[in-house]
């Protein structure tokens, strides 16, 4: 049988890897930029220690062919650092080696994934009082150094939840008794085993960039550089995302909600109901106190910012009634209406439209319409039609009135290029909003704010765009791009940091998303994509509540049943 690694003709033989096969090739490399670290057959991603030709499937009396493989007809993509799902890899095998060499040295402590930080992580430790990053940084380069080799082993379930909970893994444990198959997948060396929801490099000695840095009741993991992946990546100063991301951990904590076994058992006793509750409260308090904070400060702009599905819309409108309630007249803008026309825009060096950039916005037109509305003036708004890709002009005037408030609602509303200059800064107001979740699967694996944003936009555009799955995907690596670039640099910029996630929309995404998801095939080129948000899901128990889910929520801006969209 012959594959195609990277355009490039080779013979599998009986037992070889596709790692062996890449060698043989001469693609393997010193290089992390260039060097592969996993591999992708039809939609699917593998590890290189997958051999493509076992020695059953070539004997002559029983020739077969592996289902990946036929499905693929032998084309094979190798996967580096700089693809999404070669990354995935590369942190996956992190957390390996980070988590044995702390059951190595400090085996009675608890270690728990916290939240990302750029491209780093920050790792609490509980429970073990001589910790020193300077003594974990030498036991993970020493696993490094043996080049431990990684394959997953099939153990049969009842065994891994005896043995977790005799270690007193108990969030392992409880997470794994809602799992519907009776076995489980998992990585070992030693009397230390653990998984991660996800193919890893071939062994511990692929990770030739990291580096771990001191951190108050833990220590950061730090990756490689997105752009420059040989070289590891700057820790940004973050302290007011921490400071909301640990307030929403106090929150998960008070509600009794810390894990997705948290999650199942209020879904399953119906006190999820009252966690509904609880949480829409909290929102409804928080966007009371930002309306304070606005009204306080004499503002009369509010510029607010956030990633994709974020609960922008929904954010600007909540905000505007709890400023009426001030006795405010709210303004809602779009920065959308500042495209400058599709024709007027040049494309990237891949010939397509990158309308992410900030080169996209009119922004000297936005900074003078802003000025003149500070001052007092009355300014023509622009208005963008997204059907024809034109700006037009259709005679609506603005004028503030004394207690007029400006409500921005933009993708780059945080970026310094938007705001007027010589305009008091006491008169603009920085919002930025994003769902920080800080729910777990287990102290080991937590949920990306990402992958809660990506059911939400997979919901949300099918409900109201008629966009399938696959579309969705399709476009949401050059989304977390553009995200990367224009809105994550400026998000310490913001004067307050609204965390719009809620803790119970899981249980409820699982209900409108699950029969999406699992329509995709195995052939679809998103397959591994739909297939790692399934794992997760997989675990959490679908909630038929949306009736308790009041109309203002953010969630419905992502279900439906939205009132600001009536």
């Amino acid at each position: 049988m012959y594959l195609n690694l990277d355009g490039r003709r080779v013979e599998a033989r009986p037992g070889r890897s596709l790692l062996e096969l890449a060698r043989e090739l001469g693609l393997d490399d010193a290089s992390l930029a260039r060097r592969p670290i996993a591999a992708k057959i039809a939609g699917e991603v593998f590890t290189l220690n997958y051999i493509p030709l076992r020695e059953k499937d070539a004997d002559p009396d029983r020739p077969s062919m592996r289902r990946a493989m036929a499905a693929s007809g032998g084309e094979v993509r190798l996967l580096r650092y700089s693809d999404p799902q070669g990354k995935e890899a590369y942190i996956r095998t992190a957390q390996f080696a980070i988590f044995l060499a702390l059951r190595q040295l400090w085996p009675q402590a608890v270690a728990k994934m916290n939240c990302t930080l750029g491209d780093s992580v920050y790792i609490e430790v509980i429970g073990a009082e001589d910790f020193s990053a300077a003594a974990l940084k030498a036991r993970v380069a020493r696993l490094v150094e043996e080049d431990i080799p990684l394959i997953r082993r099939r153990v049969p379930l009842q065994q891994v939840l005896d043995r977790y909970t005799r270690e007193g893994q108990l969030d392992k444990a409880r997470l794994l008794r809602w799992r519907d198959a009776d076995y489980f997948d998992e990585y070992a060396y030693g009397d230390f085993a653990d998984y991660y929801y996800g193919e890893m490099m071939p062994s511990t000695g692929y990770l030739t960039v990291w580096d771990i840095v001191p951190a108050d009741g833990g220590f950061v993991f730090v990756y490689p550089d997105n752009e420059k992946p040989d070289t590891c990546a700057r820790v940004p100063a973050m302290p007011n995302f921490l400071s909301v991301f640990n307030e929403g951990e106090r929150w998960c904590g008070l509600m009794e909600c810390e894990t997705v076994a948290d999650l199942n058992d209020l879904t399953t006793s119906g006190r999820i109901r009252e966690l509904i509750r609880v949480n829409e409260a909290l929102h409804e308090k928080r966007y009371s106190q930002v309306a304070d904070m606005v009204c306080q400060r004499g503002a009369k702009a509010v510029m607010l910012a956030g990633p994709s599905s974020s609960g922008k819309t929904t954010s600007a409108n909540r905000l505007a009634t709890q400023l009426r309630v001030h006795g405010k007249k709210p303004i809602l803008m779009s920065l959308d209406d500042y495209y400058i026309d599709r024709d007027k825009i040049a494309p990237g060096p891949d010939g397509k439209l990158d309308l992410e950039h900030i080169n996209t916005i009119d922004t000297d037109l936005f900074r003078q319409d802003m000025a003149k509305l500070l001052a007092g003036e009355e300014v023509e708004l622009p208005s963008f039609n997204f059907k024809k890709g034109r700006r037009e002009w259709r005679g609506e005037k603005l004028r503030l009135h004394p207690d007029s408030v400006i409500i921005v609602e933009g993708l780059h509303g945080l970026n310094p290029m938007m705001l007027p200059e010589n305009v008091a800064p006491n008169l603009i107001f920085r919002l930025y909003v994003s769902p920080l979740l800080p729910l777990n699967l287990d102290n080991h694996n937590r949920i990306p704010t990402s992958y809660l944003r990506l059911l939400r936009r997979i919901v949300r555009d099918y409900e109201t765009r008629n966009s399938s799955v696959q579309r969705t995907l399709s476009m949401w690596d050059s989304v977390r791009r553009g995200e990367r670039r224009w809105i994550f640099p400026y998000q310490e910029n913001a004067d307050v940091i609204f965390n719009s996630s809620t803790l119970y929309e899981l249980a409820v995404l699982k209900k409108h998303i699950f029969p999406l998801l699992t329509a995709v095939q195995p052939e679809d080129e998103c397959y591994d994509e739909v297939r790692s948000i399934v794992k997760v899901l997989n675990f959490v128990q679908e909630a038929d509540v949306d009736d308790e889910i009041p109309p203002t929520s953010l969630v419905r801006e992502f279900i439906g049943g939205n009132s600001f969209y009536r």
